[in-house]
């Protein structure tokens, strides 16, 4: 990184929460004035409640390999200045480059299926479009310029969701 660029992705980025929050809120809303469900009341149990386990799960191991190895969370609401400190490479950054927000996804879906909402299943691709325009996209320019060749070796080797 050149000492002109600074080190962190810095303010203007949506908080993730605000990117899943949204538009489950507005399915959840427009479920409410126009019940649509989707799928049979039984069915959306048995889906909903081992997808949305998943992703719980999946979020804990993410946040305790961040906190492992000591770095923020790129899109943390709570420390938007603070730069990466090391390239997260183990745990479930493993499998994928983005497990915070694939916990987020699977989590949606389950919360989509046991609320039996087409709305909110709607939004499922409009919330995964907006998390990859206007944040992952953002942070994986700020970990190339960071990390150089050795987030670009990551990047090839690791896909950006499963």
């Amino acid at each position: 990184m050149s000492n002109d660029e600074p080190d962190a992705m810095g303010l203007g980025v949506p908080p993730p929460p605000v990117v899943f929050f949204g538009p489950l809120i507005l399915g959840l809303l427009l479920n409410r004035k126009l019940p649509a469900p989707f799928l049979p009341r039984r069915l959306s149990r048995i889906l909903g409640l081992p997808l949305l386990s998943s992703g719980v799960l999946l979020g804990g191991w993410f946040y305790r390999t961040m906190w492992r190895a000591r770095t923020p969370i790129i899109g943390e609401p709570f420390v938007p200045g603070r730069p990466t400190s090391s390239l997260v490479t183990d745990g479930p950054f493993r499998y994928t480059r983005n497990p915070g927000y694939l916990a987020g996804a699977i989590s949606y879906a389950g919360i989509a299926s046991l609320t039996n909402a087409l709305w909110v299943i709607l939004l499922l691709p409009v919330m995964l479009l907006m998390s990859q325009r206007t944040v992952i996209e953002r942070e994986e320019r700020y970990l190339e310029r960071k990390f150089g060749e050795e987030y670009l070796r990551y990047k090839a080797r690791v896909r950006r969701w499963i």
